[in-house]
């Protein structure tokens, strides 16, 4: 039996989960419905074509063997059974409400850590499908290369290679040192240079703005999630009439909606400036293989203090250009490429103190997860929504995916059930802001 050691992050993620924290991520789908039997025939579709996917057939194995140090293998189970994981359930008229319930169990560690949930709508026109992924196993990008192999055949157009961009910050001249130093001397002091300069990021971040204590809570365990569908055609026309990228429109949008649902629960926005986390993937053409997470990210402020919605842009904007200039792997959002270099024993024995630290390091998760442009089906039933759903970290209340899919931007919010019982207020403010951005422009 093959089997390949956990890479640091994977393993740090692996040992972070508790009953209190589980840490899978997933994504409701939901599908048109040709007939009230569609949701069954789609379960039976996804245990058949489970098989023949293998990354579906890996299990996470603990190692203590004296050369594993503690790590953790990834390794095909030899007693796979899609069934397992492919479960239908009872008609529904809410989908988010059985999904927030589904998150919050933890998937099962003996067997491979993902599972794919049916939810017949009680209308007989619609049905959902919510798959899970331990964040062990993948990240957000490999958790759509699996779940599309159990989908209808697509033909996926092939992506351009991205030219590699040279390194910035404190340092960054190293790798221009004469060819006769040694390359390990060159890599040491360029990872020394780089861990300065995300230690330096993450001690600035702390300072200057008061910590919002609605994103952060007592971990209970329980999740709640909301989905927002905007059409892609307004964020366009605010990007065109304000400037930015499309992603700094989504994300100031976060931050219209957190003062929005700030200021209505009475908790105030004055100098509240919460850090979000923004996940930057470090997958290259010809990579998509790779097993796991390949994860840096960009950490800025959210102008949740600012009153004006074209300044909240503007802010945003500026503080993404910042993070772009300075490069994925050197700012505050880059601590996870420090757990490259932390032994695997270190990362047994510290998970569940990592996972504490990630509300001192920031706030909220605002991570985008890219869809094919292509239209997706099951069985012939068109995927009509789709609401991917981060992982929640330990102590946070409430975590932001995105994606555009056919014409449109999906939210899906997941937040501590218990810390934020008002979820669908957010969700209204996300919508609010929106529509407030617009009519800022038009004027």
């Amino acid at each position: 039996m093959t089997s390949d050691l956990l890479a640091p992050l994977d393993l740090a993620f692996w040992n972070m989960e508790s009953d209190r924290h589980p840490m899978h991520l997933g994504a409701l789908g939901v599908f048109a419905a040709h007939s009230p039997t569609a949701g069954a025939h789609a379960a039976d579709l996804l245990a058949a074509r489970a098989a023949a996917v293998p990354g579906l057939r890996l299990r996470i194995r603990d190692l203590w063997q004296p050369l594993a140090f503690g790590g953790a293998a990834r390794e095909s189970d030899p007693d796979f059974d899609p069934l397992d994981h492919v479960r239908l359930h009872a008609p529904t008229d809410d989908f988010h409400a059985v999904a927030g319930r589904l998150m919050e169990r933890p998937l099962e560690r003996g067997r491979p850590p993902w599972e794919a949930h049916v939810l017949p709508g009680e209308d007989g026109v619609s049905f959902a499908v919510l798959f899970k992924f331990h964040h062990a196993l993948a990240d957000g990008l490999r958790a759509l290369k699996l779940a599309a192999g159990i989908l209808d055949p697509v033909d996926l157009p092939e992506r351009a290679p991205r030219p590699v961009e040279p390194p910035r910050g404190l340092l960054s001249d190293v790798r221009r040192l004469p060819a006769r130093v040694p390359g390990l001397v060159r890599d040491a002091l360029s990872d020394a240079g780089r861990a300065l300069d995300i230690g330096a990021s993450l001690a600035r971040s702390t300072l200057g703005m008061r910590p919002c204590a609605a994103l952060t809570s007592t971990p209970s365990g329980t999740r709640r999630t909301a989905g927002v569908v905007l059409d892609i055609d307004d964020v366009h026309r605010v990007r065109k009439s304000a400037g930015g990228t499309v992603n700094d429109v989504l994300i100031a949008v976060v931050a219209g909606a957190l003062r929005r649902w700030l200021e209505e629960r009475g908790d105030g926005t004055e100098k509240v400036a919460p850090r979000a986390l923004i996940p930057v993937s470090r997958r290259r053409p010809g990579t998509a293989q790779t097993q796991g997470n390949r994860l840096s990210g960009y950490l800025i402020r959210l102008p949740v203090h600012e009153p004006d919605p074209l300044g909240r842009l503007h802010t945003v904007r500026t503080a993404m250009v910042r993070n772009k200039d300075a490069g994925a792997d050197r700012g505050a959002g880059a601590v996870a490429l420090l757990a490259d270099h932390v032994p695997a024993l270190g990362h047994r024995l510290g998970g569940p103190l990592v996972g504490q630290a990630a509300r001192l390091w920031f706030d909220i998760l605002v991570t985008s997860v890219p869809l094919p442009g292509l239209g997706l089906r099951l069985g012939g039933h068109q995927l009509t929504e789709v609401f991917p759903l981060a992982p929640l970290a330990p102590g946070q209340a409430l975590a932001v995916a995105i994606s555009t899919y056919r014409g449109h931007v999906h939210y899906g919010l997941v937040a501590d059930a218990r810390a934020v019982p008002d979820l669908d207020r957010f969700a209204h403010a996300v919508s609010a802001e929106v529509e407030t951005l617009l009519s800022v422009c038009d004027h």
